[in-house]
């Protein structure tokens, strides 16, 4: 019965990940004018941003699939562990040197997103180490 409470929490923690990496992903994959507008960023071109929404797009539904059968994919859940916190680390750098031009509010909330959500798969790696 303990083994199925780890198992739960793991996947509460997975479909949080999914949920954020799909808004993310659909919004820089189809609508980058409008994240770029809302932030008050300087213009870019979009397709620095629609490659990356690919990208979330696929790690979303791979966390997906992940979240409904957990057991021996350990890999997995270590890799998109390191994804989120080496994007929260880049973004915090770029919020420390100054390098982002729009509203604060949008590199602060997916910075401290992504290391939260690090911190929360390493957590629930290591409780259900048993299944992984």
């Amino acid at each position: 019965m303990a083994q199925n409470g780890k198992i739960k929490m793991l996947r509460v923690i997975l479909i949080i990940v999914a949920i954020v990496g799909l808004i993310y992903g659909l919004g820089f994959a189809i609508v980058p004018g409008v994240w770029v507008n809302l932030s008050g960023g300087s213009p870019v071109d979009f397709g620095w941003l629609r490659w990356s929404g690919g990208v979330l797009i696929a790690l979303g539904i791979g966390t997906i699939m992940v979240f409904r059968k957990p057991e021996k994919q350990g890999i997995f859940v270590i890799m998109i562990a390191m994804a989120t916190l080496l994007s929260g680390l880049g973004m915090l750098y770029c919020l420390i040197m100054k390098e982002y031009s729009g509203s604060t509010m949008f590199i602060v909330i997916p910075t401290c997103l992504n290391l939260v959500l690090s911190g929360l798969l390493w957590w629930g790696r290591k409780r259900a180490k048993g299944i992984l």
